[in-house]
């Protein structure tokens, strides 16, 4: 599996910055206000944040503040109210929905706390499945589905179904399919929050691995200080802002 092309290094804010290091995202005056009945509610409020290629990422910060929100804006799951959002050289504010989709399926992996794999699947179909909206032949799409449940060590489970995998297994098949697109940026909303510490502790190791050695940009919300501490930064969120 291919890596990005890029250059580890911390990000202001947490430690100095090399300047030749670009930023694979950058917002500007970001604002997302949610309308609900007649209230509005005000989630992120005037952000500015730079993400450096192949940083390791932990947002944190009390429920409400905004993590998932700012996640789902740069994974381009959702648009802003105000601001600009580029990211992996492209504008997310000038896309069509069309566009963003495409652009969404080739730039990002996603990874969730519940897994959302299907349940009538073998792992090597779940992995298989963003591959399907690909022109690619079905030999090469489960050649690459294969290579990916390599990567995260389930090869040996490839035609096992969900509910004979430990969560942790799950967890693993959902990595696999977030990879099997060879992305450049993985966001991970809570990715161990449905995990024993043992299990827990293998998908940090993994999600490690992928940033050190796959070179891929990891953006991850959690609310766990234990998993915060394996990211090179750590940004906290609080009432839209960050501090």
């Amino acid at each position: 599996m291919a890596a990005p092309q890029g250059h580890l290094s911390p990000a202001e804010g947490a430690y100095r910055s090399e300047p030749q290091v670009r930023a694979i995202a950058r917002l500007r005056g970001v604002r997302k206000v949610f309308q609900r009945g007649a209230e509005r509610i005000t989630v992120l409020d005037g952000l500015d944040l730079e993400v450096p290629d192949g940083s390791f990422e932990a947002l944190m910060g009390p429920s409400g503040s905004g993590k998932t929100t700012l996640l789902n804006l740069i994974a381009g799951l959702d648009r802003p109210t105000a601001g600009t959002i580029e990211v992996a050289g492209a504008n997310l504010t000038d896309m069509t929905d069309g566009e963003l989709a495409r652009w969404r399926a080739r730039t990002i992996g996603f990874i969730f706390q519940s897994y959302n794999l299907m349940p009538v699947l073998t792992a090597l179909e779940n992995v298989e499945l963003p591959l399907l909206l690909t022109k690619l032949p079905a030999a090469e799409r489960r050649k690459r589905a294969r290579t990916a449940l390599r990567v995260v060590g389930l090869e040996h489970r490839l035609h096992h179904f969900p509910r004979q995998l430990s969560g942790g297994q799950e967890q693993r098949v959902a990595i696999a399919r977030a990879l099997v697109s060879d992305p450049q940026i993985i966001v991970a909303d809570e990715p161990t929050g449905d995990l024993d510490r043992h299990s827990a502790d293998e998908i940090l190791d993994l999600l490690e691995r992928l940033n050190k050695e796959f070179r891929k940009t990891i953006l991850m919300v959690t609310h766990d200080p234990h998993a915060a501490e394996r990211a090179t930064i750590i940004r906290r969120l609080d009432k839209g802002a960050l501090t």
